[in-house]
């Protein structure tokens, strides 16, 4: 009876302990294999976890060697840990939508069948304990099995958005890079609504899901341009939605290291973005990336028109050059304006000018526009709080080129009082992301007079880069704590920089 009842409760673990996973699915965009990906990342973050691994490794062991202690052992860690990994959220709640309600129950399902067997097979202790503990790999594979119904879901609503398309029948611009192409996005529209009816797809909507909802909820008859910005995980994605947005003007603003974790190389990358330029007519590209510059000449090739615009090359066909806020603003070589315009990125201006100018939008006309440019949010936005403490949003900044001009953007805006940086530094940079973290708290360090490291995620090299430095530093469990630390220690004057904001299912 006493096996029976401990079955039930480990089994009943397993399924207690589901949320918080299926909270990491939602976070990761549904993606196969994340999930474990994560599980990894907290098992391996601080040594009371590691400790908790270990000792959740050995319980597993006994419970497959036959001792049912073994299995109410691994229950109980798999409810209590890993250490940190909330059940309700806090920065990034659990939203139980359709698909995740989907997904739910099939890794229920998937736990329960496994559970079944166990029994029928006579090894309920070590398959009991081997769902408990294993309930992202569980929910991965719930992941796997529901991406066709997921894809076939999909396609309702882009077949949908096609059709509203062809009815509406709005020239198509379309926008990637590794960073900057959300500002590019709105600094573009904003250009083009001078002249045209323009609906830029909102936010961060991406994707597929995200790029046809915007058309079916929010395109109505008699708008003229549609910009949408793409995001892509891997090859194939940018594609699929120029397959049916079909973009007459493409754009490609900067290729980096962002999302390096998952494509595995900046030439990867920067294949999966040229998707883009595949049934373009004019492509708007930044050509201080080595990558491409090459993707401007492959394109000119094959009989398209190429801008090319460039933050450090004057024969560009825009190029923006920054001297602190004051931009120079050149198309074909002739000064178009020189004017302050804080916190814009050179590059992503260009980038924007050049898809005025592919839209017939002459260049006399575009100064004008640009003394009104929008702010992005949460990227480099400049406030001030309560106290008179300026404030730097950055939050929503993860690449390295980024963060370096935040760092300058902050030194020029007190240059004689105190400077916080608050960071968990930067993710998804693969091998690289050690590296570029460290070398960001390093010039933190020079800039700052404090540096605030938030959680573990990066906590290594944000500590070994940040001690090299003057900076007093000081790690903080998570924001809110930083957020606590800035408002005790700051007064009118001083300066905080927020460098990116990682949500709480990053440890």
């Amino acid at each position: 009876m006493t096996e029976i009842v401990i079955y039930v409760l480990t089994v009943i673990a397993a399924f207690a302990g589901a949320p918080r996973w299926l909270r990491i699915a939602q976070r990761e965009h549904y993606i196969p294999g994340s999930v474990s990906r994560f599980a990894i990342r907290w098992w391996m973050s601080g040594f009371l976890n590691r400790v908790l691994g270990i000792m959740l490794t050995l319980a597993l062991a006994a419970a497959w060697a036959g001792f049912w202690q073994g299995a109410l052992a691994v229950g109980v860690i798999s409810l209590l840990a890993p250490a940190g990994l909330s059940y309700k959220g806090h920065s990034s709640k659990l939203t139980w939508t359709r698909r995740l309600r989907t997904l739910a129950v099939t890794t229920a399902f998937l736990m329960l069948l496994a559970a079944v067997l166990g029994t029928l097979a006579g090894t309920p202790p070590g398959l009991a304990a081997t769902v408990a503990a294993g309930v992202p790999v569980v929910v991965d594979l719930g992941l796997f099995a529901t991406t066709p119904l997921e894809r076939r879901l999909a396609a309702s609503f882009v077949r949908k958005a096609a059709q509203r398309l062809a009815e509406v029948s709005p020239r198509v611009v379309a926008i990637t890079g590794s960073y900057g192409k959300t500002s590019t996005k709105f600094y573009a529209a904003h250009l083009l609504r001078e002249k045209y009816v323009t609906l830029a797809s909102p936010a961060s909507f991406n994707n597929l899901s995200g790029l046809s909802r915007a058309i079916n909820e929010r395109l109505i008859p008699g708008t003229e341009v549609f910009v949408a910005e793409m995001g892509t995980y891997g090859s194939g994605e940018i594609r699929a939605m120029c397959n049916w947005l079909r973009p007459e003007i493409a754009v490609i603003t900067a290729i980096g290291p962002v999302h390096l974790e998952r494509m595995g190389s900046i030439d990867n990358i920067a294949r999966a973005k040229s998707e883009i330029l595949e049934n373009a007519r004019v492509a708007v590209i930044n050509i201080d990336s080595p990558h491409l510059a090459e993707l401007a000449m492959s394109f000119e090739s094959r009989g398209g028109r190429v801008i090319r615009c460039s933050g450090l090359d004057p024969a560009a066909d825009v190029h923006v050059v920054s001297d602190g806020d004051e931009l120079r603003i050149s198309v074909d070589r002739e000064l178009l304006s020189a004017m302050t315009l804080p916190n814009v990125f050179p590059t992503n201006l260009a980038c924007a000018i050049g898809v005025a100018l592919a839209m017939d939008i002459t260049p006399a006309d575009i100064p004008a526009r640009l003394a009104a440019l929008p702010a992005t949010e949460h990227r480099q936005k400049v406030l001030r709080a309560a106290n008179d403490v300026i404030v730097v949003d950055d939050t929503y900044n993860s690449n390295p080129e980024g963060s370096a001009h935040a760092l300058a953007a902050l030194a020029s805006l007190a240059p004689r009082a105190r400077r916080v940086v608050v960071t968990p530094g930067m993710v998804e940079l693969g091998r690289e992301q050690f590296a570029a973290n460290e070398e960001f708290a390093r010039r933190a360090a020079t800039v700052a007079t404090d540096v605030l490291i938030v959680g573990r995620t990066n906590r290594r090299a944000l500590l070994r880069g940040a001690t090299a430095g003057a900076a007093r530093v000081q790690v903080c469990a998570d924001r809110s704590e930083a957020v606590a630390w800035v408002r005790r220690q700051l007064v009118a004057g001083d300066a905080v920089l927020y460098e990116n904001d990682l949500p709480d299912h990053y440890p």
